[in-house]
Protein backbone atom coordinates (compact mmCIF):
# COMPACT_ATOMS: atom_id res chain seq x y z
CA UNK A 1 0.00 0.00 0.00
CA UNK A 2 1.34 3.40 -0.93
CA UNK A 3 1.87 6.06 1.73
CA UNK A 4 -0.36 9.00 0.79
CA UNK A 5 1.03 11.34 3.43
CA UNK A 6 4.24 13.27 2.91
CA UNK A 7 6.04 15.00 5.80
CA UNK A 8 8.39 16.94 3.55
CA UNK A 9 6.17 19.75 2.24
CA UNK A 10 7.98 23.02 2.96
CA UNK A 11 8.96 26.39 1.51
CA UNK A 12 12.07 24.56 0.29
CA UNK A 13 10.09 22.28 -2.01
CA UNK A 14 11.08 21.88 -5.63
CA UNK A 15 8.36 24.33 -6.69
CA UNK A 16 10.12 27.13 -4.79
CA UNK A 17 13.48 26.53 -6.47
CA UNK A 18 14.93 28.11 -9.65
CA UNK A 19 13.95 26.62 -13.01
CA UNK A 20 17.29 24.83 -13.48
CA UNK A 21 17.03 23.15 -10.06
CA UNK A 22 13.46 22.04 -10.78
CA UNK A 23 14.41 20.63 -14.17
CA UNK A 24 17.38 18.73 -12.71
CA UNK A 25 15.22 17.24 -9.95
CA UNK A 26 12.57 16.11 -12.43
CA UNK A 27 15.21 14.52 -14.68
CA UNK A 28 16.73 12.66 -11.73
CA UNK A 29 13.33 11.49 -10.52
CA UNK A 30 12.26 10.13 -13.90
CA UNK A 31 15.69 8.61 -14.52
CA UNK A 32 15.33 6.70 -11.25
CA UNK A 33 11.76 5.74 -12.20
CA UNK A 34 13.03 4.37 -15.51
CA UNK A 35 15.76 2.48 -13.66
CA UNK A 36 13.22 1.02 -11.23
CA UNK A 37 10.97 -0.13 -14.10
CA UNK A 38 13.94 -1.65 -15.93
CA UNK A 39 15.04 -3.47 -12.76
CA UNK A 40 11.49 -4.71 -12.23
CA UNK A 41 11.33 -6.03 -15.81
CA UNK A 42 14.72 -7.74 -15.45
CA UNK A 43 13.71 -9.42 -12.19
CA UNK A 44 10.49 -10.70 -13.77
CA UNK A 45 12.42 -11.96 -16.81
CA UNK A 46 14.81 -13.89 -14.57
CA UNK A 47 11.96 -15.28 -12.45
CA UNK A 48 10.12 -16.45 -15.56
CA UNK A 49 13.17 -18.49 -16.54
CA UNK A 50 13.23 -20.49 -13.28
CA UNK A 51 11.99 -24.05 -13.73
CA UNK A 52 8.86 -24.70 -11.72
CA UNK A 53 8.31 -21.04 -10.97
CA UNK A 54 4.56 -21.51 -11.38
CA UNK A 55 4.46 -23.82 -8.37
CA UNK A 56 6.30 -21.29 -6.25
CA UNK A 57 4.28 -18.32 -7.47
CA UNK A 58 0.87 -19.95 -7.26
CA UNK A 59 1.78 -21.27 -3.83
CA UNK A 60 1.11 -17.72 -2.67
CA UNK A 61 -2.49 -18.21 -3.80
CA UNK A 62 -2.97 -21.81 -2.68
CA UNK A 63 -4.71 -21.30 0.65
CA UNK A 64 -7.60 -18.96 1.38
CA UNK A 65 -5.46 -16.83 3.67
CA UNK A 66 -2.12 -17.28 1.92
CA UNK A 67 -2.65 -14.19 -0.22
CA UNK A 68 -3.62 -12.18 2.88
CA UNK A 69 -0.29 -13.10 4.44
CA UNK A 70 1.53 -12.10 1.24
CA UNK A 71 -0.35 -8.77 1.15
CA UNK A 72 0.46 -8.07 4.78
CA UNK A 73 4.14 -8.83 4.18
CA UNK A 74 4.13 -6.60 1.09
CA UNK A 75 2.60 -3.69 3.00
CA UNK A 76 5.17 -4.13 5.76
CA UNK A 77 8.02 -4.10 3.24
CA UNK A 78 6.45 -1.08 1.51
CA UNK A 79 6.40 0.91 4.74
CA UNK A 80 10.01 0.00 5.47
CA UNK A 81 11.05 0.86 1.91
CA UNK A 82 9.29 4.24 2.08
CA UNK A 83 10.93 4.99 5.42
CA UNK A 84 14.38 4.20 4.04
CA UNK A 85 13.77 6.08 0.78
CA UNK A 86 12.77 9.24 2.64
CA UNK A 87 15.69 8.94 5.04
CA UNK A 88 18.05 11.91 5.28
CA UNK A 89 20.86 9.81 6.74
CA UNK A 90 22.47 8.52 3.55
CA UNK A 91 21.84 8.00 -0.14
CA UNK A 92 22.70 4.30 0.22
CA UNK A 93 19.78 3.87 2.64
CA UNK A 94 17.48 5.65 0.19
CA UNK A 95 18.58 3.36 -2.64
CA UNK A 96 18.09 0.31 -0.41
CA UNK A 97 14.51 1.44 0.16
CA UNK A 98 13.86 1.81 -3.55
CA UNK A 99 15.59 -1.50 -4.29
CA UNK A 100 13.65 -3.63 -1.80
CA UNK A 101 10.40 -2.07 -2.97
CA UNK A 102 11.13 -2.99 -6.60
CA UNK A 103 11.92 -6.57 -5.55
CA UNK A 104 8.73 -6.75 -3.45
CA UNK A 105 6.65 -5.49 -6.38
CA UNK A 106 8.24 -8.05 -8.70
CA UNK A 107 7.40 -10.89 -6.30
CA UNK A 108 3.81 -9.90 -5.57
CA UNK A 109 3.06 -9.26 -9.25
CA UNK A 110 4.60 -12.53 -10.46
CA UNK A 111 1.47 -14.73 -10.22
CA UNK A 112 -0.62 -12.22 -12.21
CA UNK A 113 2.06 -11.92 -14.90
CA UNK A 114 2.34 -15.70 -15.18
CA UNK A 115 -1.43 -15.99 -15.58
CA UNK A 116 -1.43 -13.29 -18.26
CA UNK A 117 1.52 -14.77 -20.14
CA UNK A 118 0.81 -18.50 -19.94
CA UNK A 119 -2.76 -19.24 -18.90
CA UNK A 120 -5.04 -16.73 -20.64
CA UNK A 121 -5.45 -17.54 -24.33
CA UNK A 122 -5.40 -14.57 -26.70
CA UNK A 123 -7.39 -15.15 -29.89
CA UNK A 124 -5.76 -14.37 -33.22
CA UNK A 125 -6.95 -11.05 -34.58
CA UNK A 126 -7.94 -9.77 -31.13
CA UNK A 127 -6.83 -6.37 -29.87
CA UNK A 128 -4.22 -8.06 -27.65
CA UNK A 129 -2.70 -10.41 -30.23
CA UNK A 130 0.10 -8.11 -31.38
CA UNK A 131 1.71 -7.25 -28.05
CA UNK A 132 0.13 -9.84 -25.74
CA UNK A 133 -1.71 -8.99 -22.55
CA UNK A 134 1.38 -7.84 -20.66
CA UNK A 135 2.68 -5.72 -23.53
CA UNK A 136 -0.76 -4.20 -24.12
CA UNK A 137 -1.12 -3.39 -20.41
CA UNK A 138 2.33 -1.79 -20.46
CA UNK A 139 1.47 0.37 -23.47
CA UNK A 140 -1.84 1.49 -21.94
CA UNK A 141 -0.13 2.24 -18.64
CA UNK A 142 2.61 4.31 -20.29
CA UNK A 143 0.03 6.23 -22.32
CA UNK A 144 -2.06 6.98 -19.23
CA UNK A 145 0.97 8.03 -17.18
CA UNK A 146 2.16 10.30 -20.01
CA UNK A 147 -1.26 11.96 -20.23
CA UNK A 148 -1.57 12.38 -16.47
CA UNK A 149 1.97 13.78 -16.25
CA UNK A 150 1.15 16.27 -19.01
CA UNK A 151 -1.86 17.48 -17.02
CA UNK A 152 0.12 17.73 -13.77
CA UNK A 153 3.05 19.64 -15.26
CA UNK A 154 1.12 21.94 -17.60
CA UNK A 155 -1.54 23.00 -15.09
CA UNK A 156 1.12 23.39 -12.35
CA UNK A 157 -1.64 22.75 -9.83
CA UNK A 158 -0.93 21.18 -6.46
CA UNK A 159 -2.99 17.99 -6.32
CA UNK A 160 -1.99 17.16 -2.74
CA UNK A 161 -5.67 17.51 -1.79
CA UNK A 162 -6.11 14.05 -3.34
CA UNK A 163 -4.06 12.54 -0.51
CA UNK A 164 -6.98 12.24 1.91
CA UNK A 165 -9.25 10.71 -0.72
CA UNK A 166 -6.58 8.22 -1.75
CA UNK A 167 -5.81 7.24 1.82
CA UNK A 168 -9.47 6.55 2.64
CA UNK A 169 -10.04 4.90 -0.73
CA UNK A 170 -6.98 2.72 -0.22
CA UNK A 171 -8.26 1.43 3.11
CA UNK A 172 -11.67 0.74 1.58
CA UNK A 173 -10.09 -1.13 -1.34
CA UNK A 174 -7.95 -3.24 0.99
CA UNK A 175 -11.02 -3.99 3.10
CA UNK A 176 -12.97 -5.14 0.05
CA UNK A 177 -10.06 -7.32 -1.09
CA UNK A 178 -9.73 -8.90 2.36
CA UNK A 179 -13.47 -9.60 2.44
CA UNK A 180 -13.36 -11.17 -1.02
CA UNK A 181 -10.54 -13.49 0.02
CA UNK A 182 -12.07 -14.38 3.40
CA UNK A 183 -15.56 -14.98 1.97
CA UNK A 184 -14.43 -16.52 -1.34
CA UNK A 185 -16.12 -14.22 -3.87
CA UNK A 186 -14.63 -12.70 -7.02
CA UNK A 187 -14.25 -8.94 -7.30
CA UNK A 188 -14.71 -8.98 -11.06
CA UNK A 189 -14.18 -6.53 -13.88
CA UNK A 190 -16.06 -3.61 -12.31
CA UNK A 191 -13.79 -3.51 -9.27
CA UNK A 192 -10.68 -3.60 -11.46
CA UNK A 193 -12.06 -0.77 -13.62
CA UNK A 194 -12.75 1.36 -10.54
CA UNK A 195 -9.25 0.62 -9.27
CA UNK A 196 -7.77 1.77 -12.59
CA UNK A 197 -9.38 5.17 -11.93
CA UNK A 198 -8.09 5.08 -8.35
CA UNK A 199 -4.58 4.25 -9.54
CA UNK A 200 -4.75 7.04 -12.15
CA UNK A 201 -5.60 9.49 -9.37
CA UNK A 202 -2.65 8.10 -7.41
CA UNK A 203 -0.33 8.76 -10.38
CA UNK A 204 -1.65 12.33 -10.58
CA UNK A 205 -1.06 12.80 -6.85
CA UNK A 206 2.45 11.34 -6.99
CA UNK A 207 3.36 13.38 -10.07
CA UNK A 208 2.15 16.57 -8.41
CA UNK A 209 4.19 15.71 -5.32
CA UNK A 210 7.36 15.66 -7.42
CA UNK A 211 7.14 19.44 -7.65
CA UNK A 212 5.12 20.49 -4.63
CA UNK A 213 5.95 18.11 -1.79
CA UNK A 214 9.61 17.07 -2.10
CA UNK A 215 12.91 18.83 -1.55
CA UNK A 216 15.52 18.78 -4.30
CA UNK A 217 17.59 16.05 -2.61
CA UNK A 218 14.65 13.62 -2.34
CA UNK A 219 14.51 12.35 -5.92
CA UNK A 220 14.90 8.72 -4.79
CA UNK A 221 11.83 9.00 -2.56
CA UNK A 222 9.93 10.82 -5.32
CA UNK A 223 10.75 8.06 -7.80
CA UNK A 224 9.60 5.39 -5.33
CA UNK A 225 6.27 7.13 -4.82
CA UNK A 226 5.74 7.47 -8.55
CA UNK A 227 6.85 3.87 -9.23
CA UNK A 228 4.36 2.61 -6.63
CA UNK A 229 1.52 4.46 -8.36
CA UNK A 230 2.58 3.31 -11.84
CA UNK A 231 2.85 -0.30 -10.64
CA UNK A 232 -0.64 -0.10 -9.11
CA UNK A 233 -2.03 1.26 -12.38
CA UNK A 234 -0.30 -1.47 -14.41
CA UNK A 235 -1.62 -4.16 -12.05
CA UNK A 236 -5.27 -3.17 -12.52
CA UNK A 237 -4.98 -2.39 -16.23
CA UNK A 238 -3.65 -5.92 -16.66
CA UNK A 239 -6.50 -7.29 -14.52
CA UNK A 240 -8.99 -5.55 -16.81
CA UNK A 241 -7.33 -6.94 -19.95
CA UNK A 242 -7.28 -10.46 -18.51
CA UNK A 243 -11.01 -10.20 -17.80
CA UNK A 244 -11.73 -8.88 -21.29
CA UNK A 245 -9.58 -11.55 -22.97
CA UNK A 246 -11.36 -14.24 -20.97
CA UNK A 247 -14.70 -13.00 -22.29
CA UNK A 248 -13.62 -13.10 -25.97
Amino acid sequence: MQDYTNPYASPYSVAAQPVDARALFIRKTYAHLAGAIAAFALIEYLLFRIDGIEDLAFGMLSGRFSWLIVMAAFMGVSMLANKWATSNTSKSTQYMGLGIYVVAQAIIMLPLLLIAARYVPVAEGSNFATFGLIGSAGIITVAMVAGISFVAFTTKKDFSFLGGFLKVGGFIAVGVIVLSIAMGFSLGLLFSAVMVLFAAASVLYSTSNIIHQYNTNQYVAASLGLFASVALLFWYVLQVLISLAGND
